[in-house]
């Protein structure tokens, strides 16, 4: 049985925690690009926090703690799966095929609506190490210390992968910034400014 200092730590605990679900379910929609896989990932990832929850220090970052042990979980899954045949499916003539997949999930693509469609292509096209640098830097305002601890590399190679992963995403994204006009915005900038100048 917890003492009294316990049962009330764990309630902090408990409160800050719940604080970080939307932020958890973001990610995790990011991650794994469907909505049940995402709820898979966000509940595991609570019960691993919950089975270790007096390893966290009250009043540092929960959400970096939490996005760690997120993170961690959906690679070891990932790892899983790609290491699993995929058994083919045989109906009652003898033909075999690939597993069904399951319908477009509509809040996924509601989710994603909140960017233009090109940029999450763009986005998801990127090899697995630069874009969950890019999406937990660019869309989660982490900083490179906290992206670090949740990729297990050190801040460096988290610099280098965002450069690339950037670099990449600027390449593909060209025809799309001069349509809608930024790239237009950033040249007439200079020209007003070299205009001022001189």
């Amino acid at each position: 049985m917890l003492s009294d200092a316990a049962v009330q730590r764990r309630a902090k605990f408990d409160a800050e925690a719940m604080a970080q679900m939307d932020a958890l379910h973001a990610f995790a929609m990011k991650l794994t690009r469907a909505k049940d896989d995402a709820e898979d990932l966000v509940s595991e990832t609570m019960l691993r926090a919950i089975q270790r929850w007096e390893q966290y220090r009250l009043g540092t970052n929960m959400r970096a703690w939490l996005f760690t042990i997120l993170y961690h979980a959906f690679v070891s899954k990932k790892r899983r799966i790609d290491a699993r045949e995929v058994q083919p499916i045989e109906d009652e003539d003898g033909w075999s095929g690939p597993e069904p997949t399951a319908d477009e999930d509509p809040e996924g693509t509601f989710f994603d609506s909140f960017l233009d469609e090109e940029i999450v292509e763009a986005i998801q096209a990127l090899p697995p190490e630069y874009r969950d640098a890019v999406v937990m830097s660019d869309l989660h305002e982490m900083r490179y210390s906290e992206i670090a601890e949740h990729m297990g590399v050190p801040e460096g190679t988290v610099k280098s992968r965002l450069f690339r992963g950037r670099r990449l995403l600027q390449a593909k994204l060209r025809g799309y910034a001069e349509e809608m006009g930024y790239i237009k915005a950033v040249v007439d900038k200079e020209l007003e400014l070299l205009a001022a100048a001189g």
